[in-house]
């Protein structure tokens, strides 16, 4: 059994499915292909005679076949519709004067279902937009909405550092990265230093975290005092690359010592109560798109009153659209805010100065 790796779109992940040995493909031909969405045509990318690590045997769904003339026909004209649906869609959010951005467009290989990815500030109101998409291609519509970060992988852009982003170019999932990557790394913290197009920290910097954690974790903490066989020390600064430290001893003097001969001196600091460390709230450049909103809608549902009632905005009792955290809270001002037995807090009178 072979291990074919498919992608589907070219800034796509790589799915794997299971061929026979009969099966003559070669990297870069196409293979039809069944997905949880349904049947699929894909490109393939690579070629194993294992399964990859991280990969179930038993979830390998097998191939159909690969792709004949009559599939390659078909894949060509969905790409077709891809770009006619774009430009539609685009005119009706416009003429609708809808706060959306319209990123790509994607049909499925047998026309089932063509999605629509879109970045958006907030929940809008795209009822009637769906309703003309639906009859405009008498289809299941789905519109998805996305984060930047995969935003830019769909588009494509040059990074700081003159080349394609990664994850246009070889990024299929990202990696979660922290401001404090940054600081272990000596970074100047400017944020268009150490952010990408998107806006977020830059992927690059989650590359050499391992080596950084590896020589943090055997390395003294700088500006700090400790005794050791030769007297006392201060480590001044550390140097990751050369794997060395420098410290000033007892007698002023600078010294460079690799790791090896630091543990060979036995450092030693007294103890001293460990004081309790506030969280950092972290970037996870993994997560940003959880919680987006997705809808899904068919000809047959499009009419249904109660299809949005979870996509929409709130709106309140005098008809206004609430967009606090796409939340209905009114939380008003502070001094409106009921006490604990649920009573309305009265507003206290500033008395002005001079009276008694």
């Amino acid at each position: 059994m072979k291990i074919l790796g498919i992608r589907f779109r070219t800034y796509g992940q790589t799915y794997f499915f299971a061929a026979t040995e009969m099966t003559v493909v070669s990297p870069g031909d196409m293979a039809v292909v069944e997905t949880e969405q349904g049947i699929g045509v894909g490109e393939v990318v690579q070629i194993c005679d294992s399964v990859p690590p991280g990969i179930d045997a038993e979830q390998l769904r097998p191939i159909v076949r690969p792709a004949n003339p009559e599939d390659r026909a078909a894949a060509r004209s969905n790409e077709e519709l891809a770009r006619q649906a774009h430009v539609f869609c685009q005119e009706c959010i416009r003429s609708r004067k809808l706060d959306m951005k319209l990123v790509d467009v994607e049909v499925y290989h047998d026309r089932s279902k063509i999605v629509f990815y879109f970045t958006a500030p907030a929940r809008i109101d795209f009822r009637e937009l769906v309703k003309d998409l639906v009859r405009e291609y008498r289809s299941r519509i789905e519109l998805r909405q996305i984060g930047v970060g995969h935003e830019t992988q769909m588009v494509g852009a040059v990074g700081n550092c003159g080349m394609v982003c990664c994850c246009r170019r070889f990024l299929r999932k990202f990696a979660p990265v922290t401001i404090r990557m940054a600081k272990e790394q000596n970074l100047f913290l400017n944020p268009a230093k150490i952010s990408g197009i998107c806006g977020r920290l830059l992927c690059c910097l989650s590359y050499e975290q391992d080596n950084y954690d590896a020589f943090h974790r055997n390395c003294p903490r700088l500006g700090k005092k400790y005794q050791t066989s030769q007297g006392g020390m201060k480590v001044l600064r550390a140097n990751m690359f050369r794997n060395t430290l420098s410290v000033i001893n007892e007698n002023g003097e600078e010294v460079e010592l690799t790791l090896e001969d630091w543990q060979a001196l036995e450092p030693r600091r007294p103890e001293q109560p460990q004081q309790s460390q506030p969280q950092q709230h972290r970037q996870d450049r993994g997560g940003q798109d959880n919680g987006l909103l997705v809808v899904s809608v068919t000809p047959e549902t499009v009419d249904d009153p109660g299809l949005f009632a979870d996509a929409l905005p709130p709106v309140s009792p005098d008809g206004a659209v609430s967009a606090e955290n796409g939340r209905g809270e009114d939380c008003g001002a502070p001094g409106d805010a009921p006490d604990r037995q649920g009573r309305p807090r009265r507003k206290r009178r500033r008395r002005p100065r001079g009276e008694g």
